[in-house]
């Protein structure tokens, strides 16, 4: 406990306290010792992460509760699960091979408030595989995780106005109508104006692609 306590830089007296709060998976015991792995580590320094983002030790209780029975951090965070996308089972390091070294503490924690990935046991499920390809790619292009993570905040809250609109316009004037069959017509709509948006956007001289909210 107390070699798990200073890779994490901690006190054995707060590592006590995650261990009573369940925070943490209890260690394989063999006899009188209790021995403790990469995967305690990483969920202390995920810990650490959290606090420094202003989640609350209940709200990473009752993550950790939820990771340790099965339930998806989308149920949580009110996400729900996806109907069209595949999650995606990884083992850390696989997660930590397709990115290179961006899987740091920091980012775990940012995935984490999106809803991106969930813990189960000793493996993470990425909630898509379209988005974890993605994020993969432009990782590999050489635009940082974190980066791709801010963006993906304001890609959502433009999506969900988005989703918005369109389930409002189905609603309002064909409300016999059942918008969850008529969704392909919403992805084709915003397939269409987003390639129309990128051909203005990228052919304007001068004009600055981050720009905008």
């Amino acid at each position: 406990m107390a070699e798990l306590a200073k890779e994490a830089g901690i006190s054995v007296r707060t590592l006590r306290f995650y261990r009573e709060r369940k925070l943490i998976p209890p260690p394989r015991r063999e006899g009188r010792i209790a021995w403790y792995n990469d995967h305690h580590l990483a969920r202390l320094r995920t810990i650490g992460a959290l606090l420094e983002r202003g989640h609350t030790l209940s709200g990473i209780a009752e993550l950790a509760e939820a990771f340790e029975n099965g339930r998806e951090v989308g149920d949580l965070l009110g996400l729900g699960a996806p109907s069209e996308e595949t999650p995606v089972r990884l083992t850390p390091e696989e997660l930590a091979d397709r990115f290179h070294g961006e899987v740091t503490p920091e980012n775990l924690a940012a995935a984490l408030d999106l809803g991106y990935v969930a813990v189960d046991g000793d493996h993470l499920v990425h909630i898509s595989r379209r988005l974890l390809d993605i994020s993969a790619a432009l990782v590999q292009e050489g635009v940082p995780l974190a980066a791709v993570f801010e963006a993906g905040i304001r890609v959502r809250k433009h999506a969900e106005a988005v989703a918005g609109i369109f389930a409002s316009l189905v609603r309002a004037h064909a409300p016999d109508k059942d918008v969850e069959r008529l969704r392909p017509l919403a992805k084709s709509v915003m397939e269409a104006e987003l390639s129309m948006a990128l051909d203005r956007r990228l052919n304007r001289p001068g004009d600055e692609p981050g720009a905008g909210g």
